[in-house]
């Protein structure tokens, strides 16, 4: 039997490689887009984790998403948690969405604090020298030509770059706090506060201490590891049924085709159906025929699918640094099961419609 399945795709090489390609398809969608989307959010956590802080403190009501807009509290906020008897270090931050050329968030940081959480690390340039100054990673250097003595416009605003650094600490773009404050119409405030403190043993110790401060009772006092833990499609709005769209939409392609393949091939081995029921094949002989069929070119389909997006994360890598393209096992045997299954179903009923073809109807048929 497996002989001529092999028979049956070779003979007509075209509509197998349509059929092939149609799969591979349908698992380059499933994989890029969850890479990418899921690639967004692990970057992030990613980034955040690299800051060097232990607590992470918000203003109230603000949900774990807020810290990327505004700047709704006093600066002046760090000076009071950086006189706590366990905290070591509090640095202030404004991170703000910027809308330019591409979407991107700019990060207004105390210098001194923020770098004492845990240091930059030079790939060439200084620190801030003066107030239009800015710092970016090397992944933004890299994929947006940026050079030490160069300039880069921010909200309007000509900045010089500074310095290079090593990227994951937060963010990618670094500019003087007040400065950004200042374009955002709040010279004085700030988003959040990270906290570094004087033992990882001692950070109940901390939530306790701002919480009984006065005028800090409000404020929202995390751990990072508590924050991290958030950091996942869950808990971003639309996410999750983002990516339900897409796999429903690359199943449905790849079910239509696999069924329109298997289908036209039914129809033009109306006579080979006929022979091999009048030698005595059964039902379940022909369906397993067909679907023995339409797996093979399922698999062959999977396997260029994960090689071509293999290929894409290397590209992508390349070409785009700075966006995250994160293809986990998880997501590959998924999408490989996915495509699997569809294609099984999409061959049921043709199968069925050849397991039930009358061998005399079928001997006569031109």
């Amino acid at each position: 039997m497996n002989k001529l399945v092999v028979g049956n795709i070779l003979y007509r090489p075209m509509r197998s490689a349509i059929s092939v390609l149609a799969v591979a398809i349908e698992v380059i969608m499933i994989l890029s887009i969850v890479a990418i989307m899921i690639g967004q959010v692990q970057g992030a956590a990613n980034q955040t984790g690299g800051v060097g802080a232990d607590i992470i403190v918000r203003p109230p009501n603000a949900s774990f998403l807020s810290a990327v807009g505004g700047a709704p509290v006093p600066a002046k906020v760090a000076q009071v948690l950086a006189k706590l008897p366990h905290v070591a270090v509090a640095s202030p931050v404004i991170a703000n969405f910027n809308m330019g050329n591409a979407l991107q968030t700019v990060w207004g940081i105390d210098y001194a604090s923020y770098n004492a959480l845990r240091p930059f690390a030079f790939v060439g340039g200084s620190p801030f020298q003066g107030p239009d100054d800015v710092l970016v990673d090397d992944l933004y250097a890299r994929s947006n030509h940026s050079e030490v003595g160069g300039t880069l416009r921010l909200l309007n605003h000509d900045f010089r770059v500074c310095g290079i650094v090593e990227h994951g600490k937060g963010g990618r773009i670094f500019v003087p706090i007040g400065t950004l404050g200042t374009l955002l119409g709040t010279p004085d405030n700030a988003s959040l506060f990270y906290i570094r403190s004087d033992s990882p043993a001692n950070q109940d110790l901390i939530d306790q201490e701002i919480r009984s401060a006065p005028g800090l009772q409000q404020y929202q006092v995390q751990t990072m590891q508590e924050y991290m833990s958030m950091m996942t499609p869950e808990h971003f709005p639309g996410f999750n049924i983002a990516l339900r769209v897409v796999i429903g939409i690359a199943v449905i392609v790849g079910f239509l085709v696999i069924f329109q393949s298997m289908y036209t091939a039914v129809m033009e081995r109306t006579r080979e159906i006929g022979i091999l029921k009048s030698l005595g094949a059964s039902k379940l002989y022909i369906v397993n025929l067909f679907l023995r069929e339409a797996t093979l070119v399922a698999i062959a389909g999977i396997i260029v699918g994960i090689l071509f997006t293999e290929g894409l994360r290397f590209g992508m890598a390349a070409k785009f640094p700075t966006l995250p393209f994160l293809v986990t096992t998880h997501w590959r045997v998924y999408g490989a099961g996915i495509a699997l299954v569809g294609s099984i179903l999409g061959a049921l009923y043709p199968a069925w419609k050849a397991a039930r073809k009358d061998p005399i109807d079928a001997l006569a048929y031109e």
